[in-house]
């Protein structure tokens, strides 16, 4: 079995310690104890990692973390909406919009020749 490891809330890769699945079932008290010193235990079946057990500082990490990128991605987007809420894009979106198919056509041809 390999030995697995994981990036803590410090940023630092660690080796995660592992315990067979009856020896989990058996000594939970053991398990939950490695998890908080730790940060995290693996917990294995026929040597093969099947879940892990994670420190509630750890979980909240990863929680914490998503939820930043979240926030940042709502950021984007909302900012990114407000340049698109400008007249003048107004005005190219429905000029786009109500455009015969031969005269989008004819855009599309221009602009590729532009950027070529």
């Amino acid at each position: 079995m390999s030995t697995l490891s994981f990036r803590n809330r410090s940023g630092e890769t660690v080796a995660m310690p592992s315990y067979a699945a009856t020896d989990a079932k058996n000594s939970f008290g053991k398990l939950m104890q490695a998890a908080a010193r730790k940060g995290a235990v693996a917990i294995t079946r026929h040597n093969a990692p099947e879940a892990v057990l994670l420190s509630i500082e750890q979980y909240q990490a990863l929680v914490d973390a998503g939820s930043q990128k979240l926030d940042d991605l709502s950021q984007e987007f909302d900012s990114l909406l407000a340049q698109m809420q400008t007249p003048k894009t107004r005005r190219g979106a429905r000029t786009a919009f109500n455009a015969a198919p031969s005269a989008l056509g004819k855009a599309a041809v221009s602009q590729a020749r532009k950027r070529g």
